[in-house]
Order: C-alpha cells, then sequence, then structure tokens
C-alpha cells in the first residue's frame, strides 16, 4: 500500500522573538532557521520517517527546488512526481514564533501552478486501498479534482482543510477522513469545538455534508473522531511546547501511517497525538518530526 500526498512544499523561514512588531517597528528576533516545510511536504515526510511508502505529488520552483526535493529524497519520500518549474519562486513561509504558538505568512509560488496534468501522471501507478492525503496551500480545485479521481479508483482518500477555504458541497461526500482543527470547523461550520459535546456537534454538521469519518483536532485538548460506528475522544499528551509549526501535520502523517497498517482508529489517534507531542517539543518542521522508534518509546513511558 502506497500514500500519496498531494499538496504544498515551502521553504520555512523562521524567528523567533517574544512580541508582535506594532506599525512601523523593528524589533530582535532570535534563533533563524530555513528549513524545508509545506503542508504536504510535512505530512509526506512525517508518514515517511515512520515507515509508510511515500510519493509526493506538487512544484516546486527555481528558489530553494533542489533543497525542497532533497528533503523528500533524504527522508524516503519518492519525488517523481514532483515538477519543478523554474519561471518562478518555490513557495515561502515566513514563520514567526511568540512562546511556542506560530504565525504564518505565505507565498504560494510554485505551489499555485499543480494541475490535473500532475494528478493524472501521479494516479497512473495508483491501485484499490492506495491512501491520498491533500490539503489546501494548493488550487482547491485540483484538490477536489484529485480528491474524486482518487475516489473512481477505490483510494483512500483523507483532506485536511488547510488553510480553510471555500469547497465545493459536493466534494465532502468523496472524502473518507476529514481532518479539520478548531478554527477550520469554525469556518466550515460556525462551531468551535472544545469539548466533547460541541465537537460531536461539529462533526454530525460534517456528516451530514457526506463525510464517512470526521477526526477534529483541538491542540492540548486532545482529538476527537466521529462516524456511523463509534466516536473517540482522545486527551493529548502533555509537552514542552517548543514549536508548533508541524504539529497538525505530523498528527496526519501518523495517522495515515497507522490506517495504512490496519490499525484501529483508535490506536491511530494515539499514535498521532504521541507524534505530535514530540514534534511541538522541537523547532522547526520536517526536521522536528520523528521516528516510529521515538513515537513507541514515548506511548511505552
Amino acid at each position: 500500500m502506497r500514500i500519496y500526498v498531494l499538496g504544498s512544499l515551502n521553504m520555512d523561514l523562521v524567528i523567533n522573538t517574544n512580541k508582535i512588531p506594532d506599525n512601523g517597528e523593528t524589533i530582535t528576533g532570535s534563533g533563524f532557521i530555513a528549513n524545508p516545510g509545506g503542508k504536504g511536504a510535512n505530512q509526506a515526510v512525517a508518514a515517511s520517517k515512520l515507515g509508510a511508502n511515500v510519493d509526493m505529488i506538487g512544484c516546486v520552483g527555481k528558489e530553494f527546488g533542489l533543497d525542497l526535493r532533497d528533503s523528500l529524497i533524504e527522508n524516503n519520500v519518492g519525488t517523481k512526481y514532483l515538477k519543478r518549474i523554474l519561471s518562478v519562486s518555490s513557495g515561502i513561509a515566513v514563520i514567526t514564533v511568540i512562546d511556542g504558538d506560530n504565525r504564518i505568512i505565505l507565498d504560494s509560488g510554485a505551489n499555485a501552478l499543480c494541475n490535473y496534468d500532475h494528478i493524472d501522471a501521479a494516479f497512473e501507478t495508483a491501485v484499490k486501498g492506495d491512501i491520498l492525503i491533500t490539503q489546501l496551500e494548493i488550487d482547491p480545485e485540483v484538490v477536489e479534482y484529485a480528491i474524486k479521481k482518487a475516489k473512481r479508483i477505490n483510494m483512500v482518500t483523507i483532506l485536511n482543510p488547510a488553510p480553510a477555504k471555500k469547497l465545493s458541497n459536493d466534494v465532502f461526500k468523496y472524502c473518507d477522513y476529514f481532518i479539520p482543527n478548531q478554527s477550520e470547523c469554525l469556518y466550515y461550520s460556525n462551531i468551535f469545538p472544545e469539548d466533547e459535546s460541541s465537537s460531536l456537534f461539529c462533526a454530525r454538521y460534517f456528516k451530514d455534508l457526506g463525510v464517512k469519518n470526521v477526526l477534529i483536532t483541538l491542540g492540548e485538548k486532545g482529538s476527537f473522531y466521529y462516524s456511523d460506528k463509534e466516536k473517540i475522544s482522545m486527551k493529548a499528551l502533555k509537552s514542552n511546547v517548543v514549536d508548533t509549526t508541524a504539529a497538525g501535520d505530523a498528527f496526519i502523517g501518523a495517522f495515515a501511517f497507522m490506517i495504512s497498517n490496519n490499525k484501529s482508529i483508535e490506536e491511530a489517534m494515539k499514535f498521532a497525538s504521541a507524534a505530535a507531542s514530540i514534534t511541538v517539543s522541537r523547532k522547526g518542521a520536517q526536521i522536528a518530526l520523528p521516528y516510529k522508534n521515538e513515537v513507541q518509546e514515548l506511548l511505552k513511558g
């Protein structure tokens, strides 16, 4: 079984500071790093570092393109469906970290040029039971095309609607797993889930749209799963929070890895929570994502 990840690749430019500057103000930061990121690439690397067979579908540009590709290769992610477009820059994320929380400004760059042809080429090798993970840092129309095409092949589809953007109402019924966070839930449903009761109310909203399985991430409060068969509340593991940049990506990559190995939803959620807990205790994106043995050791403890 393979996991195909369709999405963004960005070079993350990260700096720490203790406040947001006022208009016209210059302040001093520290700990600057430039490291490969992007929700798509992060999720691909997250699953691969845990042991999954992963192919990345996406675009990079002239600036940082080879760095982003090489990071995937170093982490055993397949790159034959990665296109380099020399007329634009790769995607860029300028990230300011304040007390462990991040604020991000994106320039899509080459990510905006990912198109239907890239999907068609990648899915020539896909088979029933393979998994598609995708997000919304690329054109939502391309994402919707990929999800619908994946279901025609009988693939398992995972949509992480981040950052939240308008979607066609009919795409939800093609989502096997819909994995939003609290702010994304608010965007689509006008419900901000904070506990099991509000999470259930929100999950039912997405079920009514046609989603098969809803998995809501609740930050430090954990996660909540709902389907026709069961509902599960999972507490987050406590962690020394350093940088939350790739926490959600770690969770999704780990969850996909577990279901690709036929683990139960509860096992997958617990494993994903541990992967996210390790990630937020480290600085950076892909470099912060854990290996399988690290997650297993945390769960044993």
